[in-house]
């Protein structure tokens, strides 16, 4: 009977395995239809920057971005823009310097060129999880941090693609 129990429990750990391994998709699988495109945006340790210059997704797509700061000790945002407008929104951030609730603001400026903006400024082993839709229109959308003074290294392009 102990026999019996110990297969009868190995075959179950078994099927659970195999449940388990099917619901993982594989790391290089794109998402099905209807899913959110995952995407990962880190930043460069004492350099100031995101560590990917462009990143990619289908226009109307739904979009889960986790940004994260492993080892940097600086604080910063992510801020997804109208194309054409990085250099307008940058220098509404950097008078935020002199704005005594910027911290209060997360130091997100107030324009309407502001498409998406995470949730809190990412401080040394922390993240955020940033749920959108892409825009509808194809085109390069840039993305920056509006810490005062950071957006002129810490840029980069999301290219929306039809």
């Amino acid at each position: 009977m102990k026999k019996l129990f110990v297969s009868l429990f190995a075959a179950l750990a078994g099927v659970f395995a195999l449940i388990a391994q099917d619901a993982k998709p594989a790391a290089d699988a794109k998402p099905a239809a209807g899913d959110a495109t995952k995407l990962m945006l880190g930043v460069v340790p004492n350099v100031m920057q995101y560590d990917k210059k462009e990143l990619t997704v289908k226009a109307g797509a739904k979009v889960m971005l986790l940004f994260r700061n492993e080892k940097c000790p600086l604080q910063h945002n992510f801020i997804l823009l109208k194309p054409g407008t990085k250099d307008a929104v940058g220098a509404l951030a950097d008078k935020m310097l002199t704005d005594p609730e910027a911290l209060k603001k997360l130091y997100y400026p107030d324009s309407k060129d502001i498409l998406v903006k995470g949730t809190k400024l990412v401080g040394i082993g922390q993240s955020d999880l940033i749920e959108f839709t892409a825009p509808a229109e194809a085109g390069d959308y840039p993305y920056i941090c509006t810490f005062p003074g950071h957006w002129r290294l810490m840029n980069g392009v999301l290219k929306v693609t039809k």
